[in-house]
């Protein structure tokens, strides 16, 4: 006996009906109106520039690491750019709203993804546990059921 399956034109139809739900939550307003705040900013705007360019900066001195001349100066500034940076408001808000949709985005694909099967791969937001799934290197078969 054959089962009815659901062709791949069903599901990208389903699919583009559950992207427009996800568009219509909570969530991605709260990360649009976030976004839109923090690019209407200017004091965010110059914040996030001086750590962009400080960070390319960086990236040139730490090539050479600890034996260029400026590390030192450049290590510390850097970090006081992001620090000021992650201390404005409108960045603040940025990122709860962006961690907030993630975690949306994450539990929904491990609904999707678990409903095939409880041993997929999903990301969980949480590095830690994302690398105890069983792409970890386990292989064994053991506690985590790989194998």
């Amino acid at each position: 006996m054959m089962l009815a399956t659901i062709n791949e034109m069903e599901l990208l139809t389903e699919t583009d009906a559950l992207s427009e739900v996800i568009l219509q939550s909570e969530p991605v307003a709260e990360y649009i109106e976030a976004r839109s705040q923090l690019h209407a900013d200017p004091e965010a705007q110059l914040l996030i520039k001086a750590f962009n360019d400080l960070k390319e900066l960086n990236e040139e001195v730490q090539r050479f690491g600890k034996y260029h001349p400026d590390y030192d100066r450049v290590s510390k500034e850097i970090r006081q750019a992001k620090r000021s940076m992650d201390k404005h408001e409108r960045v603040i808000a940025f990122k709860q709203a962006e961690k907030e949709l993630e975690g949306l985005l994450n539990e929904i694909s491990g609904i999707v993804a678990h409903a095939v099967s409880t041993t997929i791969k999903v990301p969980s937001g949480n590095p830690f546990f994302d690398s105890m799934s069983c792409s970890g290197g386990c292989g064994s078969g053991g506690g985590c059921s790989c194998g």
